[in-house]
């Protein structure tokens, strides 16, 4: 029986299940495998960003634009709608897969949200070079 995504466990079973998906993918994988060389680390910090998101509680520290701005110009600026839908492919089917309930939506929606921000700073940020 699923449920809704209630704490910082469920979130890091999220954040963890999800990058397991993203590591093996084709496309993702590489990108994310070269740039990230700590994972334990990287996983908590993707936790704090996501626990904050979903239950407002102040504890990422970062920024998500910066760093994905940089990983752009890292791989020849070739980040597209196309990663991007990957990306949240996996993000809604890991959070299908394992929960159901507002915060799952909530999850979801927010996902979305970030993806095309990012997607769009990344052009703009490409655009002032």
């Amino acid at each position: 029986m699923k449920h809704d995504i209630q704490n910082r466990t469920d979130v890091h079973l999220l954040v963890t299940t999800f990058y397991v998906k993203i590591r093996k993918d084709e496309v993702l994988g590489p990108i994310f495998n070269n740039r990230i060389h700590d994972w334990n680390s990287h996983l908590e910090h993707l936790t704090d960003f996501w626990e904050s998101s979903l239950f407002f509680v102040n504890k990422y520290k970062g920024n998500p634009l910066e760093k994905h701005v940089e990983v752009d110009v890292a791989v020849g600026n070739v980040i597209n709608e196309h990663h991007f839908g990957i990306w949240l492919n996996y993000w809604i089917q890991t959070l299908d897969e394992l929960f159901e309930g507002e915060k799952v939506s909530i999850a979801k929606n927010r996902a979305r949200k970030i993806g095309t921000f990012i997607y769009i700073k990344l052009f703009e940020a490409r655009s002032t070079k």
